[in-house]
């Protein structure tokens, strides 16, 4: 038997954790949740997480910083941001610093399955 994928959540809004904790669970993967960036960087082992997907704007550090943090080091999962808040300073900021994409919520879910599944391939 395979294992399955683990995807890491992170996101300040428990609604929006627990709502893409059933998703990625309806499509046999398993998931880890986050309320905050640091909380994530405090999860060993990080290196078991095979996407994230993480909200930008959130109390504490943000997405972005997050992100900035990950990519010093040597592995990091596949980022998936998303966000209400849509500009595009942050959206290229996210891109650049190799996010697999910026999606707006509230979230088509055909489009975040399809890039979960392609970060998972990748």
């Amino acid at each position: 038997m395979t294992q399955s994928a683990l995807i890491a959540i992170v996101d300040d809004d428990l609604a929006i954790r627990e709502a893409l904790d059933d998703l990625v669970k309806s499509l046999g993967y398993e998931s880890c949740l986050f309320a905050s960036a640091e909380a994530f960087l405090g999860f060993q082992p990080r290196a078991s997480v095979d996407c994230m997907v993480v909200d930008v704007k959130m109390p504490g550090l943000s997405g972005l910083e997050l992100q900035s943090r990950l990519n010093q080091e040597r592995d990091r999962p596949p980022m998936i941001f998303m966000t209400s808040y849509h500009d595009e300073r942050t959206r290229t900021a996210a891109l650049e610093g190799g996010a697999i994409a910026f999606l707006g919520k509230p979230v088509d879910l055909t489009v975040l399955i399809s890039f979960i599944e392609k970060a998972i391939e990748a």
